[in-house]
Order: structure tokens, then sequence, then C-alpha cells
């Protein structure tokens, strides 16, 4: 089932932040360029206000993002095992908020969704995985997840 996107100041200021962004990426005239950090600025303070958070928090997170804007790849895995007890799953306990999981995070440039995947897994679990296939590519901002900066593929 498809829940409510994320709320639509939310998605304007991505939408802006990207324009922004793709305009710095691409201008070389200064004022167009002074124009694009300008909507940069408006962007963040968005974020800033509608996430309630610290405006140098919203700047640092944005900082390194001066290339074309794109969405982000999560990656995650449902890896299964027949242990004792039957079908078991594996589950990690995330660090941010201590809830449990499947293994996963973000996918590095250059490498393959299922490799991506199975990294993750080692990293997170120290357990080694053969990806055989994909379950879902969704958007998350359509799922119900908590809002987010950047605009998330997960996989």
């Amino acid at each position: 089932m498809t829940l409510s996107p994320e709320p639509k100041w939310l998605e304007w200021a991505k939408r802006l932040q990207a324009m922004a962004q793709n305009g710095l990426h691409y201008a070389q005239d200064p004022y167009d360029i002074a124009r694009y950090q300008q909507i940069a600025g408006i962007a963040r303070e968005m974020l800033a206000v509608g996430s309630e958070s610290d405006i140098v928090k919203v700047r640092e997170l944005l900082l390194n993002e001066t290339e074309y804007a794109t969405p982000k790849v999560d990656v995650r895995v449902a890896a299964f095992c027949s242990g004792a007890n039957g079908q078991e799953i594996l589950l990690v306990r995330e660090k941010a908020d201590g809830l449990w999981t499947l293994p996963g995070g973000w996918a590095d440039v250059a490498q393959t969704p299922s490799a991506a995947a199975a990294r993750e897994v080692l990293e997170e679990s120290g357990f080694e995985v053969r990806i055989t296939r994909l379950l879902a590519l969704y958007d998350r901002s359509r799922h119900g997840h908590p809002p987010h900066a950047f605009h998330i593929y997960k996989i």
C-alpha cells in the first residue's frame, strides 16, 4: 500500500535545492550564479524551518552536493538462513535509533546494486551473502518513511 507522499514543503525544498545545485553546476554568468546561490539559500531555509533544524546543520548536510543532482540509492537485503528454529532472517540494529532493520546502506559509485548490498551486509553483520534476486525498487518518499533532505530510491 502506498502512503501519502512527503509534505509539500519538503518536496518544494528538495526541488529548489536540486534546481539550484544543477544551475550552479552549469552556470558561468556571475548573475546566474548569484541567483542560484539565492535559490539554494531559500531551499536551505525551508529545510531548516520545516524540519525544525539548525540552518548550520542543513548547510553542512548539503555542503558536498555540488554536482548534478540525482536521487540517492539505498540498498537493503533480506538474508534468510535455515536454522535450528526453522527459517531465520538477518536483522541489524540501527545506530541512529537502536531499532532493528534489514542490513543495508548507500550504494557506492561504480558498484552494482548487488555488490553494494553484499558489501553492506558484510560491513554491518560480518556475514557474507550471495544476492540472488531483486525484490523491490521504490521511491522512499512514497512509502511512509520519515522525511529526508534527499530524494532516495530504495532497492
